[in-house]
C-alpha cells in the first residue's frame, strides 16, 4: 500500500528537508519500519526504546489519532495520509 507521510519541521533533517514522503505498508508499524529504512534514525524519534509511539508524538492515519485506534497496528489503506505531529507543551 502506498501512503504519504507528513513530516514535521523538527524531523525534516532526516528527510533532506522534505515535508512529505511516500511510504509503504499495510499497517502503521510497517510504514514506520519502511520510513526508518529509507531515512535512518527517524524511527527512533517517533518510537521509544520499547517500540511504542513516544509520549509527546501524535500520529494520525487520515483523521484518526492512532492512540484511539489500533495503535501501531492501525491499517494504512492505499493513498491515506499519515501525519506525525510533535505535541506542544507549555504554560
Amino acid at each position: 500500500m502506498s501512503v504519504s507521510v507528513r513530516i514535521p519541521t523538527i524531523l525534516r533533517t532526516y528527510t533532506n528537508g522534505a515535508a512529505e514522503v511516500s511510504g509503504e505498508g499495510g499497517t502503521l508499524r510497517e510504514v514506520l519500519q519502511k520510513l526508518d529504512a529509507d531515512y535512518p534514525g527517524i524511527g527512533g524519534r517517533i518510537l521509544d526504546e520499547t517500540g511504542k509511539i513516544r509520549r509527546f508524538v501524535n500520529v494520525y492515519v487520515g483523521e484518526e489519532d492512532v492512540r484511539f485506534a489500533e495503535g501501531l497496528d492501525t491499517a494504512t489503506p492505499d493513498g491515506v495520509q499519515i501525519s506525525v505531529i510533535p505535541a506542544v507543551a507549555g504554560g
